[in-house]
């Protein structure tokens, strides 16, 4: 049974790039498509009906037209703009860093149910729209990240020798992917130390739900220790810096 030429889906829109003059291709993110590039003709012109509908991080509900090589956007109706973030340049610096994010960790269309992550992108810019804490938001969002890609470190056991990790300062390791004791350490070339309460955050973030995750307070240390780790861990993940870390670091 062949597919129908028009389809509805929610999106998010997680980036735009120039075709022409005034077409550009559309990069969604859909909780049952995964990620789609398509085209929006004619956007940016003054009378375009899209162009509101389609700017960048916006929430929308979009219908397409199946084309032989990129699909064509015919319709869409914005759902949640996050107005909020268009008003404060460290959350908007803080809502392009999980696009791009979203983006490098995902594949164009893998025909998976990816409506865990796509719903965790539309809350989490729900929150960062509403005020809440950013540094808590960021960390949530890449450790719930990495488990929808499958990249979920091992917190709980040396991710080496297996045995269970005691509290005391361990080490992160990229090339395992975890936690690695203070006996197995000195084996890895790569890796760098993870406080008591820098791991307790983490394992936390890593099994709670993001109510919880955001009644916690991050220090300005915890989050700069977690932060740094996280990065890290996408940089050996990706091979590829993360650009829009350069517009986070700056704003600080």
């Amino acid at each position: 049974m062949s597919c129908p030429r028009e389809y509805q889906t929610e999106a998010v829109i997680i980036r735009k790039m120039r075709l022409g003059e005034a077409d550009r291709i559309i990069t969604l993110y859909t909780p049952f498509y995964g990620k789609l590039q398509a085209v929006a003709k004619a956007v940016c012109k003054p009378k375009s009906k899209l162009s509101g509908h389609l700017e960048l991080l916006a929430y929308s509900q979009v219908t397409l037209a199946r084309g032989k090589k990129l699909d064509t956007i015919i319709g869409s109706q914005t759902i949640n703009s996050f107005l909020p973030l268009r008003k404060d340049l460290n959350i908007t610096s803080c809502g392009l860093y999980l696009a791009e994010l979203v983006n490098l960790f995902t594949a164009e269309a893998d025909n998976i149910d990816n409506h865990h992550l796509f719903y965790l992108l539309v809350n989490t810019l729900e929150r960062l729209s509403q005020g809440a804490n950013s540094h808590s938001c960021l960390r949530y969002f890449e450790i719930q990240l990495l488990e929808q890609a499958g990249y979920r470190p091992q917190l709980k056991v040396c991710s080496s020798c297996h045995t269970p990790l005691k509290p005391v300062i361990n080490t992160f390791c990229p090339a395992t992917g975890g936690i690695i004791c203070p006996r197995c350490s000195f084996k890895e070339t790569v890796s760098y130390s993870i406080s008591v309460n820098g791991l307790k955050v983490f394992r936390l973030f890593q099994d709670c739900d993001m109510s919880t995750a955001l009644r916690l307070k991050l220090t300005g240390e915890l989050n700069t220790e977690l932060e740094g780790l996280i990065r890290n861990y996408c940089y050996y993940i990706l091979e590829r810096e993360i650009k829009s870390c350069v517009w986070l670091d700056n704003l600080k």
